[in-house]
Order: structure tokens, then C-alpha cells, then sequence
């Protein structure tokens, strides 16, 4: 994501960029193709409300700086209610052959295995979280740091035909959408008290994933948990997470609220696969059968994709990387996407974004400011290049762009129409305000 949108950046300013693949030669133990811009877990950019949404405010800020990520993930959208899902094969495909086809763009099919020679002299590094063992310690070796690793886990895809729409429906959680499509983008399975209490005790004594001996201190990254860690921090949690019961009315009883809720969300444009929205699992596959299978409506599933847990790394960038993405100890090289501790497709690509612009800056001889920090842009690389730090007292994760990561700004007391802002309309009425002073200060950027 972040390498595809750093080479979109560069070529879009008329710098040649030879783009460095390992895929097509190497493996990881997620990807399963060789295309540019695989998605391997989710096939969501989350929200797309730019008004209230951090996210949302993100895909617009890079929609207005020509991303070819959220150029071609509207092109491949699918109904997602009030998210920006796409056609993870469409999507890839379309990138792939978008950058393979530019004349400023060569694509080598290799792995590079160390840091590169020294007559590379603007290099970005994009490798994201699956970044090859050897290349991986080089890293290490150079910057002196006892890198920070997490897991991520991967969420299964069902068949749609082998869900049972008898006691399924579709509808996205209150109704969220602009068009019929969007209003019904969610496939709903319902759980009474007495479902949902089985299936958590299946959960926590399912057979899980052995971790080896160096992996076995090695945290997760909480925006990612697998189902049964989360089933394992207290019996609510799931019910109070991707299972919450609000927002949705179930059409085949009505009358009787459902304890839980399990989302699947339309993972191709020809709707033929859904995933479980926030299903991410460590479980043996043997397992994952036998208990999801217990879900009302899934008791005949047949899965397209188990899922599965693999290890990510990232750099403790506050303390390794300038506010260009530069190595400080090696200039010549930047950083971007996951591997400098962002979390999330789109934030990945938006510090690929700003990579590429960084790099071709430099390369053309002028010089480019970092965007303003009450951006969603702004307060993202703001994030990974020193706002974690903490005085050196904080211990440094990935991060979603979210607003807390914005500068204040004062509460709103009256709204468009003249009336008094009130109650629980706060929240809504300051995310709006930021957004828009978000969006002014990126014109007035853009325009610098």
C-alpha cells in the first residue's frame, strides 16, 4: 500500500522510480498473490464520513491529493453502509497494472536482502509488516534498536450461498447508507444469551496457533485482536465489541431484542464472499470450522479463507526518523507504511503519500513542509515522528489516525441553522469543526 501510493507520488511529479517487489520471487505468510497493493486482512478502509470520521477526514485529505489508493478503492467500492469496502482482486489488479503500465515506473521481481549499496541515494523503504528476516535485521543492525513486533490476525471469508437467510438479514447497523445497496451491506446473524454463552466457552477452549519460543512475549496490537483473546479478557467483551447487538432489528422475530450480533460484509463486487467483521483469529483451522459453524446461520458455512495470525514489526520511529521520514542515521533512506508504526490500510498508504512527495521534493531540488498538524495527515506523521515520544518515558505503538491526535480545538456552541449546540450533539458538532479546519489548512497547504 504504502510502497504503490510512494511510486504514484513520485511519477505524478515526474521522477522515474524503479519499484523493488519481493513478491512474484518470495513469499510471505499472508499475501497469495504477487500483486502490488494486496489486501490480506480486511477488505475495508473503515469509514468514509469525512465530517465526523477521522478515517473519513483521511481518505478525503489524500482523495485531494491524488492517491491512486483511494482513486482505485473508489473505482472497486462495494457496499459497505457508511465505509469504503472494495473488491480486494479488482483493487489490486487495477493498481498493479496502473503502475506497471507508467512510463516512469520499472518494477524488479526481487528480493533486496540488506540494506541497499550506498549509490542508492533516495531510497523509501516500504517493505510494510511482513518485511523479509534478512533485510529485517539489517535494519536492526543499523539503527541499534531492539525492534517492537506485534501480531495481527486475519479475518475468514464465507461463501455467501452457504449462509442461511433464514435466520440471517441484511441490513447495516442503523441503517447507514445513501442507497438500498448500502442500507443492506451487512449479513446479520443473531445470538440469544444462551448461543452466545456456548460459543465463548468454545472460543476460549478452541486450539489456538503455538507461537515459537521467540515469538512467545511478542504483544498484539488491540485494534486487531483475535476473537478469542478478546473472549478471553471477560465474557462481555465481545458482545460490547464486534458483536454489539445495537442498531439492528431482526426481521425474522422483531419482537425480541438479539444478546449478539455476528456482521459479515461483502468481500467481491460480484457479492459472492463475505468476511466476519472483526473475526480476526489465532484458532487451528480444524477449530475455526467447528466454532464458527456454531454461529446462527453458518451452521452449513463453507469458507473461502480461514484465518490466520502472522507477526508484524515496526520501528521505534519518534526516536529514528526525522519529520521527512528520514533515517537520522541515514539520510538517504525513508520509511513509510506500517513498518513505521501506523495501523490500518489507508494510514499505511497516506505516510507512502507523503514519503514519495518528500522524496520527490528533494529529488527536484525544492523543499516541502510537513502538512499542518490539524490534518488528519499532519497529525498522523506527527505521531510516528515525536508526538509519542512522551519525553522519552513512552513506549511507542501503532497507531490509527484518530482525533485525539489533532490539536484542540474550541468547543462549538452554536450550528449552522443559530441553535444552541447541546447534550450528546458536542461530540458530532467538534469532530465537524476539526474536519473543516482540517480541510481549510490542507487548501492553504497545498497551495504553499
Amino acid at each position: 500500500m504504502a510502497g504503490s501510493e510512494a511510486a504514484w507520488q513520485l511519477v505524478s511529479k515526474g521522477v522515474p522510480v524503479i519499484l523493488h517487489e519481493m513478491r512474484g520471487v518470495k513469499g510471505t505468510d499472508a499475501h497469495h498473490t504477487d500483486g502490488l497493493a494486496e489486501l490480506v486482512c480486511s477488505n475495508s478502509f473503515r469509514s468514509d464520513d469525512h465530517r465526523t470520521n477521522a478515517v473519513g477526514l483521511l481518505h478525503e485529505e489524500m482523495r485531494r491529493l491524488d492517491s491512486i489508493i483511494l482513486r482505485q478503492g473508489d473505482a472497486s467500492r462495494l457496499p459497505a453502509g457508511g465505509a469504503l469496502a472494495v473488491d480486494r482482486d479488482v483493487f489490486s489488479q487495477a493498481v498493479t497494472k496502473e503502475l506497471s503500465e507508467h512510463p516512469l515506473v520499472t518494477i524488479n521481481r526481487e528480493e533486496i536482502p540488506a540494506l541497499p549499496p550506498e549509490d542508492w541515494d533516495s531510497v523509501i523503504i516500504a517493505t510494510g509488516p511482513l518485511t523479509s528476516e534478512s533485510l529485517s535485521e539489517a535494519i536492526l543492525k543499523q539503527t541499534g534498536e531492539g525492534e517492537l513486533a506485534f501480531f495481527d490476525a486475519i479475518a475468514p471469508v464465507v461463501y455467501r450461498d452457504s449462509v442461511n437467510t433464514e435466520k440471517a438479514w441484511f441490513q447495516s447497523r442503523y441503517d447507514k447508507g445513501e442507497t438500498d445497496a448500502e442500507r443492506k451491506a451487512y449479513l446479520n446473524c443473531p445470538m440469544d444469551k444462551e448461543q452466545y454463552e456456548a460459543f465463548i466457552d468454545a472460543l476460549i477452549s478452541s486450539e489456538k496457533t503455538e507461537f515459537k519460543e521467540w515469538e512467545a512475549n511478542t504483544p498484539y496490537f488491540d485494534g486487531c485482536l483475535p476473537i478469542e483473546v478478546m473472549a478471553e479478557r471477560g465474557r462481555e467483551t465481545l458482545r460490547h465489541g464486534p458483536m454489539k447487538p445495537v442498531g439492528l432489528t431482526n426481521p425474522h422475530n422483531p419482537t425480541v431484542k438479539p444478546w449478539a450480533i455476528v456482521q459479515l460484509r461483502q468481500d467481491n463486487a460480484l457479492g459472492t464472499l463475505f468476511n466476519l467483521v472483526g473475526f480476526q483469529t489465532k484458532m487451528k483451522y480444524g477449530a475455526q470450522g467447528e466454532v464458527l459453524r456454531m454461529i446462527p446461520g453458518l451452521e452449513e458455512a463453507r469458507f473461502a479463507r480461514l484465518g490466520g495470525i502472522h507477526r508484524n514489526t515496526f520501528l521505534n520511529s519518534p526516536k529514528l526518523l526525522d519529520a521527512q521520514l528520514r533515517l537520522k542515521s541515514q539520510p538517504r533512506l525513508r520509511f513509510a507504511g506500517q513498518l513505521i508504526g501506523v495501523e490500518g490500510y489507508v494510514e499505511s498508504a497516506a505516510m507512502g503519500l507523503l514519503a514519495g512527495r518528500y522524496a520527490a521534493a528533494e529529488r527536484l531540488g525544492t523543499s516541502l513542509t510537513p502538512p499542518p498538524a490539524t490534518t488528519a495527515l499532519g497529525a498522523l506523521i506527527g505521531h510516528v515522528t515525536g508526538g509519542h515520544l512522551d519525553g522519552g518515558k513512552g513506549s511507542f505503538q501503532p497507531m490509527n489516525v484518530n482525533f485525539g491526535l489533532f490539536p484542540p480545538i474550541e468547543q462549538p456552541t452554536i450550528d449552522a441553522e443559530g441553535n444552541r449546540i447541546k447534550g450528546k450533539a458536542k461530540t458530532p458538532a467538534r469532530k465537524m469543526a476539526m474536519s473543516e479546519r482540517a480541510l481549510a489548512d490542507l487548501a492553504s497547504w497545498q497551495a504553499a
